[in-house]
């Protein structure tokens, strides 16, 4: 799964974003991402094409790690609490694994656990492999 790391490590919107992939593994992924003022909207909570990013970099890590291509055909966000500062979470997970269209649930959780936003998503699995 190191490789995947690798690989994902090129989402420059990502890192731009400070996203970080903490953990990678079949099936399973966690990312993290630090609120700063830059992630802020209007409001003065954290916009959520930012909460977006760090959820879509961990489906990306789950998604590709039975080591084939794959993209995302759609995604469904629903935004729960905001959060203003510190760190969230996404934990992602593939719930239902299937050779061409997975579906993946990503958790986005605060410091404190509460969960922040829930994103559904399926992918395509491409016939190349990844690496």
């Amino acid at each position: 799964m190191e490789k995947l790391k690798e690989i994902l490590l090129h989402d420059r919107f990502a890192a731009e974003a400070g996203v970080e992939l903490m953990e990678v593994r079949e099936g399973y992924a966690k990312a993290r991402m630090l609120v700063t003022e830059k992630h802020l909207n209007a409001g003065g909570v954290c916009q959520g094409g930012a909460l977006f990013t760090l959820a879509d970099l961990a489906f990306a890590a789950v998604a590709n790690s039975r080591r084939q291509l794959t993209l995302s055909l759609n995604a469904q966000i629903t935004f729960l609490s905001a959060v203003a500062r510190g760190w969230v979470y996404a934990e992602a997970e593939e719930v239902f694994s299937h050779a061409r269209v997975p579906f993946i649930e990503v958790r986005i959780t605060d410091e404190e656990g509460r969960l922040v936003a829930v994103l559904t998503s399926s992918g395509y699995r491409k016939k190349e492999n990844l690496f």
